[in-house]
């Protein structure tokens, strides 16, 4: 019997690599914009984005040219050396984010362990706040900080000193304030606990807070930075400064690259962390490219109007069930009282992919380039799947 090539690829892989990740049927080959194409040739419109990577859609021309020019010129030296394109990056972010210092990492639970660290080191405490639902790596560190039972229980014990309260409410995290405080890290909006947006003036008192009691504020923008949800970082929807912002996701237009930002008085001293690939020239050109094409085309502003327009949709849809729609920009859950899983599997087999967070809790986060009758194309099979599905 002749195998094709998505089942050769899938049985390679079930042999050879460790069984971290609970896969959808599907081998994806190739991508450009808001689309993707299997290895039989089929196309989709991507709604998950490589779980907002892809924020200037898939192999973006101006991300892959970046990429292809910097390869040829230099790939790696190390830390120990100092490259052109690491300094521009970072005089980039500064100005961008408000912030004084950068360091660069890998990915988002790196940017995450590396403000823990900073957090530690600069107050000389050891605790940390955390909320219910969060999600902020599953490092040692960050994992620590993150909420679900389920992948911490495995690996404890972990760190000690960590409180988590009820998110949305300040009130709750000022009465878990002790003396041992380092710092209270939160999501302006949580993304894999399902996308909670926070009351309006949460992340603003938060802050308060924390200036009041002498706490670092980390706020973490893995999910939500990079024009995802509006603005260039969430926190600016409450104009606030956080004194540690950590990065990731978007940051690369699908390249890993990470950072790790913060004011003047809270920064390493030399010794105190590190990373051989930290600052990578190729992550580094891939991110001022994504800031480039961002900035020209408008992203930022079109997360918006086609975040306004997917809730539009998504709210529109008739179903007997208690239906919550909410997010910010183009990071958007659709909540349902009954299961979505079965509403992932049909708009798959129908073009369509989507992501939930949960067994009710649908997630979308496309490519902001994503166009607004592709946004209209994927809601209307979702909506055929919940008819086909109602129960």
């Amino acid at each position: 019997m002749r195998v094709s090539g998505k089942e050769r690829i899938v049985a390679q892989e079930l042999q050879h690599y460790m069984p971290v990740f609970s896969r959808q049927p599907l081998v994806i080959e190739r991508g450009t914009g808001a689309i993707v194409t299997d290895t039989d040739g089929n196309d989709y419109i991507d709604c998950v984005a490589g779980i907002a990577v892809n924020s200037v859609g898939h192999c973006h021309p101006r991300v892959v040219n970046a990429i292809k020019a910097q390869a040829e010129k230099l790939i790696h030296t190390s830390n120990l050396y100092y490259t052109e394109i690491q300094a521009r990056l970072a005089e980039r972010m500064t100005k961008l984010t408000g912030m004084e210092r950068l360091y660069l990492t890998n990915s988002g639970a790196e940017s995450n362990e590396s403000a823990m660290k900073l957090a530690r080191k600069v107050t000389g405490k050891k605790g940390f706040i955390s909320t219910k639902n969060a999600f902020h790596g599953r490092t040692m560190g960050s994992l620590s900080v993150t909420w679900k039972e389920a992948i911490r229980q495995p690996f404890e014990p972990l760190i000690d000193g960590v409180t988590f309260v009820d998110y949305g409410d300040v009130n709750a995290i000022a009465g878990a304030v002790t003396a041992d405080t380092a710092a209270v890290i939160v999501e302006p909006i949580q993304g894999e606990g399902g996308v909670n947006v926070p009351p309006d003036d949460y992340l603003a008192a938060v802050r308060e807070l924390c200036t009041e009691r002498e706490i670092i504020l980390i706020v973490d923008e893995v999910q939500t930075g990079f024009a995802r949800t509006g603005k260039w970082f969430a926190c600016e929807h409450a104009n606030v400064i956080p004194d540690v912002m950590t990065l990731a996701k978007g940051m690369g237009g699908g390249f890993p690259v990470g950072a790790m930002m913060s004011r003047e008085s809270f920064q390493f001293a030399p010794g105190d962390h590190g990373g051989t690939q930290s600052g990578n020239p190729l992550a580094c050109a891939a991110a001022l490219a994504t800031i480039d094409v961002i900035e020209s085309e408008h992203l930022v502003e079109q997360s918006r109007s086609k975040g306004e327009l997917l809730k539009k949709l998504l709210s529109g849809i008739e179903s007997p069930y208690t239906v919550d729609v909410r997010g910010k920009g183009l990071m958007v859950a659709y909540e349902s009282s009954r299961s979505v899983v079965p509403v992932v599997d049909f708009a798959r087999k129908s073009g369509v992919l989507l992501n939930n967070t949960s067994e009710n809790v649908l997630r979308f986060v496309p490519p902001l380039v994503i166009a607004k009758e592709q946004i209209e194309t994927a809601i209307a099979v979702v909506e055929r799947a919940i008819n086909v599905h109602p129960r």
